[in-house]
């Protein structure tokens, strides 16, 4: 039984364990011991005794050590370093506890300081600045310095070993913005107009002596805290996490916080971080790293605060991460928006060095390509074009180097043709984190490959850690694993941490706090390892060869990101949208008339490149995404009106030497009416209304020679400016009141009855259709509710759509115009005591079979409204599951059904100037000359008008509107007539008069596409080479030759072949490029032209060599 085997119990270790218990022993109460970790680090009613009263060693305060004057600059103006320190300003004393303002005021403080001799060997002294505002430091020469935050972040500036010398006074500027990171909101709600009498107290100016090994402690304390309070309950690393904790603060009590305490406290720290945490050094271990923390400054161009705040908050932001890379050799600090580059190049050319400085060094990295984090919804697709050309040349010119990854981290939504745009552009790859937004659906992937239209991809990662202005701390880093969706193909992600929207970028803190999360995987493990990442190229690139090796086959994500939220942002601000679509147009139109004129027009005449720059740099600022898309304060549309009154007035005068350059003249007299011309600028001929009045012209003409039986005199022929009277008994054209407030409107294609304002009918006369249901009215204003659940500019929620309200004419319809080629009748109708719109209904004469007619509507509209969202409705009886929408240089299709909540999200959406829904042999169209909001229901098409919110520009839309839009019912499928009748509802037709028509024709008929070419192609842009010799505005080297850029897509996605007609333009080179105008491959040119194939939603670019 084993009894024999007696073993004697000898002792096995030199311990001797009591034979009796000492003391009654308890468990710890974990969540009690878990909650007294906030005592040591918080600054409640324990402050003095905690870590926190610790922190500084020795402060001073006041005279004689520091002394502060003030000079506030006037009318809210901004002046610079010169300006303000100019001889003739007066400061005056001034103390702690004065408060500054109002908004957006500006004052600057002289500040005098000197260190008593204890001091100058003091570890580190800091200026302690906190004015609750924002601010910069000034060397007494005029340098920027750092930025300071307010508010109790960022309030320290460092004073450097220059300035550590005994008894000598020195001297600073501090420049107080008299805002905060996020402007001025009223009531402290962020989203909230300014208040304009916000005043700031100055609350600390002191120069204090940092315990650095207390701060330490502060950072230690903070991570391992962190570890026992989001680590699980079930592991030892949590309970170990916690335990170290409770250890600190015994010592730390025990040693009445002393010196010797403090270091025995971080001690017993290293037991679960490491002893490296103190120095890039903890970086430097073989432990792979699945989490690449990347520094970032996320600064809106505007929002809410206006682009001059912006242009101070760049220089703070960026000086204070020059500040940071020197003092944190592992940080890497990414910029993106290359119009903030060049406004700290013209304003801050001290900073601009610094920036450079380390661009040269690695740590400060270009990213995006493009000239501001822009709106992808709405910008047409040139301008999408624009944005990757100007960026990417300004990146390339100002350090030699293009972006690889597109950066655009908080646009709402991202268009379909993206992907292939940033190929073109040199970009593989992009980021962003906006869709963790959606507030619907919860997007499936984080590293997926995003596919275009065209079927073209780029690599795509979303941060898991769900932000851009990650604060670095420990949950940051475990999120990026534990919000991670693509683990089964690639477990590793990036993670932008610092300050970001109003700017500032990371910290010190953050920094520090990452070095401890990395110490803490190391020692103990279970949180992610996170290193600081060379560069997000660097990250993608692994990425890129995984994909191209075939090692990972990434998931694929066709189409749209589209943005479940901020769906108001596709209507607030009409009269921005407006000018936006407008400039797009007038620059398209300059271009091409500009390129013909450098090419048969006047010698002499030059290109004007450096002028059509300024209005390009103009309109994509204002496409930055909280401007465009009506986010902004009301100061930012100050802005904006300002930047599009100097397109519009620039553009009027090129439009005038382009034209005057091509031989036209409108101050001529005595010409007869066959010398007026129509500019076809678009890539096709149209001008049927033009050719219409000119047949009709001319038949009088000849009508009125032959009664006459000679030339008419000039007096004779202006009654041929009169409409015919044999012309008038052959009108194909009509309108008639055939009942009390109802009319009827016919052409030879189309019957439309209008009662009391709306459409009660609309008749295809050839198709022998009724397009509208049965007791249903087209060009119904309706109006609702609209109060989203917070972001009043930017969302509507689906909600909104239980409000419908049927808004009724409140005037007799009458008729407007009856003429042989337009009848038109209006109708004013009664929105509210405050507002009202007056619809005008017109009819064109059908001259050209081959295109449906359009129900043309003219809206004014005065519009006080509050929370209120105005629409028009277009009842159809087509049925389809899906519509279609206009998106740039494509066609997106999207449910008309709420089968599923993905499809119900789509209640708003983005179109650009048109949408259709068609069924088999028929269909609607939609177009539209300003708008971008759209929603098809069902057989209902939804345009949406005017929208109402109070914040954050409490005027937002208030005033005078006039829209345009029409409805083109058309036999058969969709397909180029809508696509081109979009263009034509939005581009002007221009007419003017030369001397000698036949002169010009052949020159006008260059770049177009020749008879039996594709239709689905389209000609969207003619221009000149960035860099010909004649043309160069000397960013990047000029090259000899002068060249002609095409760019043609094919619009309704199919293989599309064709010609572009070259007219009289000579060419001895053809070369397929890509946007930034590099080229590709050599074409061949045909007899009648250029000669092209695209594949479906291909865009393609050419570069034509002229002789």
């Amino acid at each position: 039984m084993g009894g024999d085997n007696y073993r004697a119990m000898v002792p096995t270790s030199s311990a001797t364990y009591p034979q009796l218990a000492p003391r009654p022993v308890g468990k710890q109460i974990h969540h009690l011991y878990r909650d007294r970790l906030g005592l040591f680090t918080n600054s409640g009613q324990y402050r003095e005794q905690s870590l926190v009263a610790k922190l500084y060693d020795g402060r001073l305060s006041g005279e004689p050590n520091v002394k502060l004057h003030v000079w506030s600059a006037p009318d809210l103006s901004r002046p610079t370093f010169k300006e303000a320190t100019a001889k003739e300003n007066e400061y005056r004393k001034t103390k702690k506890g004065e408060s500054f303002g109002p908004s957006w005021s500006t004052h600057w403080f002289k500040l005098q300081f000197t260190l008593p001799y204890d001091w100058v060997h003091k570890p580190q002294v800091e200026l302690h600045w906190d004015s609750n505002s924002e601010a910069m430091v000034w060397t007494e020469d005029g340098k920027p310095l750092q930025g300071l935050t307010g508010g109790g972040e960022r309030t320290e500036w460092i004073v450097p070993k220059e300035f550590r010398d005994y008894d000598k006074e020195h001297t600073i500027y501090i420049e107080m913005a008299c805002n905060g990171m996020f402007g001025n909101p009223t009531g402290g709600d962020t989203i909230q107009p300014p208040e304009p009498n916000r005043y700031f107290q100055l609350g600390e100016a002191d120069l204090v002596s940092v315990n650095l090994d207390a701060r330490a402690l502060f950072y230690d304390f903070w991570i391992i805290g962190d570890a026992a309070r989001e680590f699980p309950e079930d592991s030892w690393e949590e309970h170990q996490a916690l335990q170290v904790c409770n250890e600190i603060m015994d010592c730390f009590i025990a040693g009445e916080g002393s010196t010797p305490c403090i270091k025995e406290c971080r001690d017993i720290a290293k037991r679960y971080i490491g002893d490296k945490v103190d120095s890039a050094d903890v970086y430097k271990t073989d432990n792979d790293a699945i989490v690449s923390a990347i520094g970032n400054c996320h600064i809106d161009t505007c929002w809410l605060w206006p682009w001059a705040e912006t242009q101070r908050k760049i220089a703070r932001s960026w000086s204070n991460q020059c500040d940071l890379l020197d003092r944190y050799p592992e940080h890497r600090f990414v910029a993106s928006q290359a119009q903030q580059y060049k406004w700290l190049e013209q304003l801050y050319p001290y900073a601009m060095d610094r920036v450079k400085d380390n661009i040269k060094k690695g740590n400060f990295q270009t990213i995006g390509g493009s000239w501001v984090e822009h709106d992808t919804n709405m910008p047409s697709g040139e301008s999408l074009v624009r944005q990757f050309l100007y960026g990417q040349r300004f990146f390339e010119s100002r350090f030699g180097e293009r972006c690889r990854t597109f950066w655009l981290p908080d646009t709402f939504g991202y268009s379909t043709q993206l992907p292939q745009l940033c190929r073109l552009a040199g970009m593989n790859r992009f980021f962003t984190q906006k869709l963790s937004w959606n507030n619907i659906n919860n997007f499936p992937h984080t590293t997926f490959n995003w596919v275009s239209l065209d079927g073209s991809q780029v690599i795509c990662h979303m941060a898991p850690c769900e932000t851009y202005t990650a604060e670095a701390h420990f949950g940051d880093v475990r999120r990026s694993v534990t919000q991670h969706k693509s683990m089964d193909q690639d477990a590793t992600s990036l993670l932008p941490f610092g300050k970001g929207d109003g700017g500032g970028g990371p910290t010190f803190g953050h920094l520090e706090k990452l070095r401890r999360c990395r110490g803490v995987s190391d020692k103990v493990g279970l949180l992610p390892r996170v290193k600081m990442a060379e560069s997000v190229d660097e990250f993608f690139d692994r990425l890129e060869k995984k994909a191209a090796t075939g090692e990972t086959e990434f998931v694929t994500w066709y189409g749209e990101l589209y943005l479940e939220l901020h769906r108001g942002c596709y209507t607030t601000q009409a009269d921005n949208k407006r000018n936006n679509r407008k400039a797009e147009v007038l620059l398209h139109d300059i271009e091409y008339l500009a390129t013909l004129a450098t090419i048969g027009g006047e010698k002499g005449y030059k290109y004007p490149k450096k002028a059509l720059d300024g209005m390009w740099e103009d309109v994509l600022l204002c496409q930055f995404h909280d401007c465009l898309p009506g986010s902004a304060i009301e100061m930012c549309y100050r802005d904006s009106d300002e930047a599009y009154a100097r397109v519009f007035k620039t553009g009027q005068n090129l439009l005038h030497d382009a034209v005057g350059a091509l031989g036209f003249d409108d101050s001529l007299t005595g010409l007869k009416r066959q010398h007026d011309v129509t500019l076809e600028t678009l890539g096709w001929t149209r001008g049927q209304d033009v050719r219409r009045e000119r047949q009709h012209v001319e038949s009088n003409l000849a009508f009125l020679e032959q009664s006459l039986g000679r030339e008419p005199t000039p007096q004779e022929t202006d009654v041929c400016d009169q409409p015919s009277p044999y012309s008038l008994l052959s009108r194909s054209i009509s309108v008639q009141e055939t009942g009390k407030n109802v009319f009827v409107l016919q052409n030879e294609q189309l019957k439309v009855e209008v009662t009391e304002g709306a459409i009660t009918s609309l008749y295809d006369i050839q198709a022998k259709r009724e397009v509208l249901p049965k007791g249903q009215k087209a060009n119904q204003l309706v109006i609702f509710d609209d109060k989203p659940l917070y972001w009043q500019a930017w969302d509507v929620e689906v909600y909104h759509l239980n409000s419908r309200k049927e808004l009724k004419a409140s005037s007799s319809t009458t008729i407007t115009e009856d003429s042989p080629q337009r009848v038109a009748v209006s109708t004013t109708t009664k929105i509210s005591e405050k507002s009202w719109i007056k619809t005008t209904i017109s009819l064109s004469a059908a001259s050209d079979p081959s295109k449906p007619s359009l129900v043309e509507t003219e809206a004014e509209v005065e519009w006080h409204e509050t929370m209120k969202f105005l629409k028009v409705e277009f009842p159809t009886n087509i049925r389809n599951t899906e519509a279609s929408y206009e998106t740039q240089y494509g066609i997106i299709r999207r449910p008309t059904h709420y089968n599923t909540n993905w499809d119900m999200a789509k209640f708003e959406v983005i179109c650009h100037k048109w949408a259709d829904l068609s069924e088999h042999g028929y269909g609607v169209s939609v177009l539209n000359e300003s708008k971008y909001g759209f929603a098809t229901a069902g057989s209902l098409m939804r345009l949406s008008l005017l929208r109402a919110p109070k914040a954050p520009d409490a005027h937002a839309d208030m005033g005078r509107h006039h829209i345009k839009w029409a409805i083109m019912p058309h036999a058969g499928p969709l397909d180029e007539r809508t696509v081109r009748a979009g263009y034509e509802f939005n581009y002007p037709m221009r007419v003017h008069k030369h001397p000698a028509p036949a002169s010009v024709e052949h020159l006008m008929s260059a770049f177009k596409l020749a008879s039996g070419s594709s239709p689905s192609l389209v000609v969207d842009t003619i221009k000149r080479g960035e860099d010909d010799e004649d043309v160069s505005n000397g960013d990047m080297p000029a090259k000899k030759g002068r060249h002609v850029i095409v760019r043609v897509f094919d619009s309704l996605g199919g293989l599309s072949r064709g010609t572009i007609t070259l007219g009289p333009v000579k060419v001895t080179k053809v070369s397929k490029c890509n946007l930034l105008e590099d080229e590709l491959e050599e074409m061949k040119v045909g007899k009648e032209g250029l000669e092209v194939e695209l594949r479906a939603f291909e865009v393609a670019s050419y570069k034509l060599l002229l002789e």
